[in-house]
């Protein structure tokens, strides 16, 4: 920032009034770079100037590219969160947190209209109706209109039924109304208040405020019923028992929470997933994931006023109490938050956050399946981001030794390319220079071997090599590097099996990566299938060696002989128990009375 700007900026910043409002940061170009909100704002811009060595990176940057500020005043918090929310997605700045929404989500639309229709929808427009949602799923809407139709007759069709146009007997009545599906309003047969009445029923079924239509259904039942008209007592028990049924499959907790909002926020490297959930007489009515590509702000308080800010301007409204898992940055008018710590709302909490990585999983299905290279790209990102690499880890390579009371000492070496086992580079070591059981020593052997050999093919060497183990092992694992004058271009960590401990070079602090953690899991089954494989391997070994001693101590039985029998019969228990005649057809006379007069002599 060159002097002038600069003062210009400081100037500008001493001259923000301390009340609540919207400020937006301006580069050189005239480009908003940023938006944000605050309760006091001369206090709040002020903050961005004042230098922390613990300041992030983008932060930094950003506060250079400052040329102008530009601020908005507001009578409260509440406005300015809403106003930030709206300049965010229309000015889409660079370091702001960013809404990502790439599906259009259903709706039910209820009509401004004589005699209203209600249908699903993918667009909400500014028509004068009522939009109900959004809903994750399609299914969830078919499934509501569908009940609500089952015991409500709402018409489907398009007609224009003023009542200038029903006066004019221009219409029939349709097959939904020999269906019974439609009263024929169209033809006069049902008139305006009697539809209106059934029509504020529906509206209540759709808001989840089902307790009311029960009630208005089940006196009508009975009124029917003192009538002693049966036949339309029956309808009316038909509906309840519809009624009754849909809302025991959606209570969910204690039917006495009534009319609550939740939200959920999770955090996964650079993006963040929050979930909101209307509650209403315990049973979940709406739900919407939002996901957040992250900016500067990165404080998950902030994070969760920005995704109830989101809310409010998608639902229009939010419910009195909000069921938070933390308390956002913002106090919002006549809305008090819940952080519960057990009970029914603590298990709706929980909710929201298994939605949260039900979405995230589904996104990340998704995009394995739809584009495979991004998908591998976004991992090797995430490893390189949380192990701190220059470099993406395109291939990495894992070792691990394995022995049995010091005997038949082995090692492996598995490759993963692109986070996936690339099982033809995999290679297997027998040691030869250590004797009895010593890790340390065996890592150290393997790891020289390997990379003297790759540097003398010039095979190409990995991004990152993995160590079996904790400091000792990792360590060992160094010193052959060093040898190699590979300490230092490669990077190389151990991963220690106890606590799933990361360990560095010449740092005795781990790193302790979450447990859902995508780096954690990859390093994992890296660790585990060279497990796999050096145990096979010496397993191997080992049988190798004892049908080696059962069979190489009967004298005049060469490795020829032993070969032809182990590949005919398979094991030494049966060739035991197998006849002199049958073996002489394998290896002939002479060594078939060798081996039969061996193992006879032994019984």
């Amino acid at each position: 920032m060159q002097n002038d700007t600069k003062k210009k900026v400081e100037e500008k910043v001493k001259l923000l009034p301390d009340e609540p409002g919207v400020y937006q940061f301006i580069d050189v170009d005239g480009k908003i770079i940023y938006v944000g909100k605050a309760k006091n704002l001369r206090k709040r811009v002020s903050s961005y100037f004042i230098t922390k060595s613990d300041r992030n990176i983008k932060l930094r940057i950003m506060v250079k590219k400052i040329a102008d500020i530009l601020h908005i005043i507001t009578t409260n918090e509440s406005d300015a969160l809403l106003l930030e929310n709206n300049m965010i997605k229309q000015y889409q700045p660079r370091y702001n947190v960013l809404l990502k929404d790439d599906k259009t989500y259903p709706w039910i639309c209820v009509t401004d209209e004589h005699f209203p229709r209600m249908f699903l929808t993918r667009h909400k427009l500014k028509d004068g109706s009522k939009y109900f949602g959004p809903y994750t799923s399609v299914a969830t809407v078919k499934i509501l209109l569908d009940l609500v139709k089952r015991i409500y007759p709402i018409r489907t069709c398009r007609l224009n039924l003023s009542p200038e146009s029903i006066a004019c007997n221009k219409y029939v009545v349709c097959l939904e109304y020999h269906l019974g599906n439609c009263k024929g309003p169209c033809v006069n047969r049902q008139q305006e208040d009697e539809y209106l009445e059934s029509f504020a029923q529906a509206i209540n079924i759709i808001k989840g405020n089902t307790s009311e239509v029960l009630k208005e259904l089940t006196n009508k039942m009975n009124e029917a019923a003192n009538k002693l008209n049966f036949e339309e007592a029956q309808l009316f028990k038909d509906k309840l028992q519809r009624l009754e049924n849909y809302q025991s499959k959606s209570v969910i907790v204690n039917p006495s929470i009534n009319d609550v909002d939740v939200f959920s926020l999770v955090c996964e490297g650079n993006v963040a997933y929050s979930n909101f959930m209307r509650v209403v007489n315990g049973a979940v009515v709406q739900a919407h994931t939002l996901e957040m590509k992250l900016g500067i702000e990165e404080e998950k308080e902030a994070l969760l006023s920005m995704a109830i800010a989101e809310m409010i301007q998608r639902m229009d409204t939010l419910s009195h109490e909000l069921i938070v898992p933390f308390k956002p940055d913002t106090e919002l008018k006549n809305k008090i938050y819940s952080v519960p710590l057990r009970g029914d709302k603590l298990a709706l909490l929980r909710l929201s956050e298994k939605n949260v990585r039900a979405y995230r999983l589904e996104k990340l299905k998704h995009l394995e399946r739809t584009d495979p290279e991004k998908h591998v790209v976004r991992i090797l990102n995430v490893i390189k981001l949380d192990l701190h690499l220059k470099k993406l880890p395109h291939r990495i390579e894992c070792f691990d030794n394995s022995n049995f009371q010091g005997t038949n000492p082995v090692a492996a070496c598995v490759v993963f390319i692109d986070a996936k086992p690339a099982k033809k580079e995999y290679r297997r070591f027998n040691v030869k220079t250590v004797e009895g059981p010593d890790d340390y020593a065996s890592m150290e052997e393997i790891v020289f071997r390997r990379y003297s050999r790759v540097l003398r093919e010039k095979s190409p060497l990995p991004n990152l090599i993995v160590v079996d183990g904790g400091k000792g092992q990792l360590n060992a694992a160094v010193q052959s590097l060093k040898k190699l004058q590979l300490y230092g271009k490669i990077p190389v960590l151990g991963l220690a099996k106890r606590l799933e401990e990361i360990y560095f070079p010449n740092d005795s602090i781990p790193l302790h990566l979450s447990k859902n953690s995508e780096t954690l899991k990859i390093l994992m089954q890296i660790r585990d299938e060279a497990h796999r494989f050096g145990i096979m391997f010496h397993r191997n070994k080992r049988s190798a060696n004892f049908i080696k001693s059962e069979l190489s101590e009967i004298k005049g039985v060469g490795k020829t002989s032993i070969n032809k029998l182990m590949l005919e019969m398979k094991t030494v228990s049966a060739i035991k128990n197998t006849s002199k005649e049958k073996l002489s057809l394998i290896v002939g006379k002479r060594i078939a009375e060798l081996i039969f007069n061996h193992f006879n002599e032994k019984k």
